[in-house]
């Protein structure tokens, strides 16, 4: 057990300061009282408990994720996984999509890739939550990871999406970006839109939410009336789960992006290239990637980071059922933990609904675990881990803690934590002979025996 593993096994420490918190989210005259609205309609949003991580997963997760985008850049790739796409998808304006997310379990032999999504939320709100349990642990700073600069994280995402626009639009000036939802004031993470907005109009952009229903498409622009009269949408932030932009309610939106008229990121194409599920059975398949000249190195992680994947089908039905106790079915465009299923949990009405079609098969990986104080119990939960990037480079760690089959946001003691990236293992012995770590986020004697064994 390296010192990580240890310290999410032993450590009860709390690191959140609820007011640092809100000095975090309510940064402007227009958020105030969003933490205390959290607090009543999203009790478990936020855990009091940083999960830390070895610097070697780390460098391990960067270095899967840049050999996965090295895959997706292949022109064999996107042949591959365009060729059951929707016709939208096969559409290229430049624009790489934003908050792409990598989910991660990190099993025994290392971190597995669980899934990747391309309108991953709670990236801002993630950012808040590192910067205020940060700012609570002073003591802890010869601890802590310095790869990644908390007090510039809002203008690298700003610059991300500046980075959208002028691979579409080139030099002309970003002057208005919409923040899009089916009614986005009724959706679960809506108060990171709020954030949302706020960081766009801190940096000289007109921004707005709106629901994506009420979207305008007139006279070769796409109008909301969220924003000021007579200034047309020039970027939309998608949000919408709606991922080839088929549903009626959003013609406008997909008439304005199929001609080009508006910058939407994520786009359906990021969706069909990254995010369908089928494509882990792609980036798991050895001789298909040799075939592609993919390198032997690259190769290699990948065999030891993507769990076997594999498409469910009628055919293969007995063998499957029998195999179900080692794996986790998910529909191919899913998204959230919708209609996800551990096999050991299947009933055979719900085994029906899945052999009906559209679902993969992955090798089951059992989740790490985070000991947390729940109101003065010891308590392990589930642990993921979801690097945000942009263009395969890691713009934030951030973690879940909870209990059940999927992350669910409803587990007393969890939600999302940040992630504390220790320092090599020479690193901390030399910062431990002049600052020993605090007090606080040490194991206590009395949990040493019946915390710190491995689960």
């Amino acid at each position: 057990m390296n010192l990580a593993e240890a310290l999410n096994l032993g450590c009860l420490c709390r690191t959140l300061n609820p007011e640092r918190l809100r000095q975090q989210l309510e940064t402007d005259p227009s958020l105030q009282g969003m933490l205390a609205g959290l607090a009543t309609t999203h009790p478990h949003l936020f855990s009091e408990t940083a999960v830390f991580l070895d610097p070697a997963i780390r460098a391990t997760l960067g270095q899967a994720i840049a050999a996965i985008e090295g895959v997706i850049a292949l022109p064999a790739y996107q042949q591959a996984a365009l060729a059951s796409a929707p016709d939208i998808a096969r559409q290229n304006f430049g624009p790489a999509g934003v908050f792409m997310a990598y989910d991660f379990h990190l099993g025994a032999d290392g971190p597995r890739l669980i899934e990747i999504n391309t309108n991953a939320g709670g990236a801002l709100l993630n950012a808040a939550l590192a910067r205020a349990h940060r700012d609570c642990c002073e003591p802890m700073q010869g601890l802590m990871d310095a790869s990644s600069d908390l007090t510039q994280i809002d203008q690298t995402f700003v610059d991300m999406f500046r980075a959208e626009w002028q691979a579409q639009r080139g030099a002309q000036p970003l002057r208005s970006v919409l923040i899009v939802d089916d009614a986005p004031e009724d959706q679960y993470l809506a108060p990171e839109f709020a954030l949302a907005r706020q960081l766009f109009l801190a940096h000289g952009i007109t921004a707005a939410v709106g629901d994506a229903r009420e979207l305008i498409w007139k006279d070769g622009a796409l109008w909301h009336p969220a924003l000021p009269a007579g200034l047309a949408v020039d970027l939309v932030y998608n949000r919408l789960t709606d991922f080839s932009l088929a549903e009626p309610a959003h013609e406008a939106l997909r008439s304005a992006y199929m001609a080009g008229a508006a910058v939407v990121t994520p786009h359906p194409r990021a969706h069909a290239l990254y995010a369908d599920k089928r494509n882990l059975i792609t980036l798991g398949d050895d001789a298909l990637l040799a075939s592609w000249g993919v390198s032997a190195e690259d190769r290699h992680l990948l065999q030891a980071v993507v769990p076997h994947t594999e498409l469910v089908r009628a055919d293969h039905a007995d063998d499957l059922w029998a195999r179900r106790r080692q794996l986790f079915f998910k529909p191919v465009a899913g998204y959230g933990a919708k209609a996800a299923y551990r096999g050991d949990k299947l009933t055979r009405g719900v085994w029906s609904n899945i052999l009906a079609g559209g679902f993969i098969a992955q090798a089951l990986v059992p989740p790490s675990e985070r000991l947390v104080d729940v109101d003065g119990v010891p308590t392990r939960l589930k642990l993921d881990l979801r690097a945000y990037t942009y263009r395969g480079q890691v713009q934030l760690l951030a973690a879940r803690t909870y209990t059940g089959q999927t992350t669910n946001f409803r587990t007393a003691g969890g939600g999302f934590s940040p992630v504390v990236v220790l320092p090599s293992a020479m690193a901390l012995v030399a910062d431990a002979s002049q600052s020993p770590p605090h007090a606080d986020c040490l194991p206590s004697p009395a949990l040493e025996t019946s915390t710190w064994s491995p689960p």
